[in-house]
């Protein structure tokens, strides 16, 4: 329908906004810019979970080995950061697809808040390069102290004396 007129028109005129049919016959439509930036942002935001995961299960893993591992707390802080990083590009994301992309009075706080996830996810991929070059995987890790396993003894009872019984013990 004609916005200015109220008349109705086809969608496939040449000038219209909304589809344009080529020479081919084929007909193109105009990209719909919160569609497009609402699956951009869900594709970022997994990505991002499951950098969040990975980061998590490598500081629990250093946690747990302790203080012995010569990186330890290079480690720590490298992690936090990325963490932390992670968290705001998380809550950036929640904020950039909140708003209407269409509304032109948005447009430069939105191209704030994208430029700014994008420094914090360029520094959270840099970060993770380092928490890569330091990580312990397949280092063999030796502690101080020898572990020793209490494994007990097993109970073994006495066999009869006389061969020729053969009763219950």
């Amino acid at each position: 329908m004609d916005r200015l007129n109220g008349q109705d028109i086809p969608l496939s005129k040449v000038d219209d906004v909304e589809a344009v049919t080529g020479h081919s016959g084929k007909v193109y439509r105009a990209i719909n810019l919160n569609h497009y930036a609402t699956k951009k942002t869900a594709a970022q935001s997994m990505l991002d979970v499951a950098l969040l995961m990975a980061n998590s299960s490598q500081l629990k893993s250093v946690l747990y080995v302790g203080t012995q591992y010569r990186f330890y707390l290079p480690l720590i802080v490298l992690l936090s950061i990325s963490i932390t990083l992670q968290v705001a590009v998380g809550l950036l994301l929640v904020f950039i697809v909140k708003y209407d992309l269409n509304d032109v009075r948005k447009h430069a706080k939105l191209n704030r808040m994208n430029n700014a996830a994008t420094v914090f996810v360029f520094f959270t991929v840099l970060i993770n390069i380092f928490i890569t070059a330091l990580g312990f995987e397949g280092q063999i890790l030796r502690s101080t102290e020898p572990r020793l396993i209490a494994i007990p003894e097993p109970q073994f009872v006495p066999l009869p004396i006389d061969d020729n019984v053969t009763g219950f013990i």
